[in-house]
């Protein structure tokens, strides 16, 4: 029995999906109404990271886990879900992480609840494997919406390059993860197989597309007002700390795990985006 939690989100589902023909699975949802896929060997429980008598039901028989944790303003969750995993006897876990940890220079309030985490995660006593990755292609979907209407992307920042990695890489990394011997004690960062500025993304984006698109640059004040709008203030800083720190360069560095790890190269930008063009339409 694999778990998944996070099945909802991104990465999660992603993994989910990717399960279901591999064994008995199990997904713990805060709202089970909101999974979106079934397999014959595919169970979905209901459950709240709060809620601890919830995170020991959901783990019971369970031999792996995959480990999606959202919120840095409540960092007890990972410890809850680590202490349940210990108690049932579960073996493996695999946590999404996130690429920043790795850099001496990042301590906004969301890096430094990732690196606690994974402090938790190696002193709990069992198998674990960390992936982190950096910035989702799939991030590049919010622009949809101004793209269809405008023919615009709006970012803060242009010019800085940042190896963003398909989300479905991520995914097949943490599978193997957590169904192959061989990499526990690994901490994997994952990127795309390029970095590249918003700007060329845009550009990118618009030739898959067939169209014109054009690029404006977004001051802080409006940056920060869009983020305000999303989440609470110590996130809104800690995202604008990130992007400030993406100017040096920090986010162009291109790690070969995913190509080692599942024997393919990642994705690029381009592939990425021919393949979810209709989302942008």
């Amino acid at each position: 029995m694999i778990l998944v939690t996070g099945a909802t989100g991104t990465v999660g589902g992603r993994v989910a999906r990717r399960l279901l023909d591999r064994g008995p699975l199990r997904v713990l949802a805060r709202r089970p109404e909101r999974v979106a896929f079934a397999g014959p060997s595919a169970e979905v429980v209901p459950g709240d990271y709060g809620d601890r008598a919830s995170l020991d039901a959901a783990m019971v028989g369970v031999r792996a886990a995959f480990l999606v944790t959202n919120d840095p303003q409540r960092p007890q969750e990972d410890a809850d879900l680590l202490d349940a995993a210990r108690a049932a006897g579960v073996r493996r876990v695999v946590k999404l992480s996130a690429h920043a940890v790795g850099q001496p220079g990042a301590d906004d309030l969301i890096t430094d609840w990732h690196r606690a985490n994974e402090d938790r995660l190696r002193a709990c006593g069992l198998d674990w494997t960390i992936l982190r990755p950096r910035a989702f292609m799939t991030n590049t979907l919010s622009w949809a919406s101004s793209i269809r209407t405008e023919g615009v992307v709006r970012a803060f920042d242009g010019e800085s390059p940042n190896a963003c990695v398909d989300p479905d890489d991520i995914a097949e990394v943490a599978c193997r993860a957590l169904t192959e011997p061989g990499h526990e004690g690994r901490v994997y960062s994952l990127t795309g197989p390029e970095a590249l500025t918003v700007r060329e993304q845009t550009d990118q984006l618009g030739e898959v597309l067939g169209r014109s698109l054009r690029f404006e640059q977004l001051t802080a004040d409006q940056f920060r007002a869009g983020l305000r709008r999303r989440y609470p203030e110590p996130v809104v800083e800690a995202l604008m700390a990130s992007a400030e720190r993406g100017r040096s360069g920090s986010k162009a560095q291109v790690d070969p795990t995913v190509r080692e790890v599942t024997g393919r190269p990642p994705k690029n930008f381009r592939a990425w985006a021919a393949e979810n063009a209709e989302r942008f339409n």
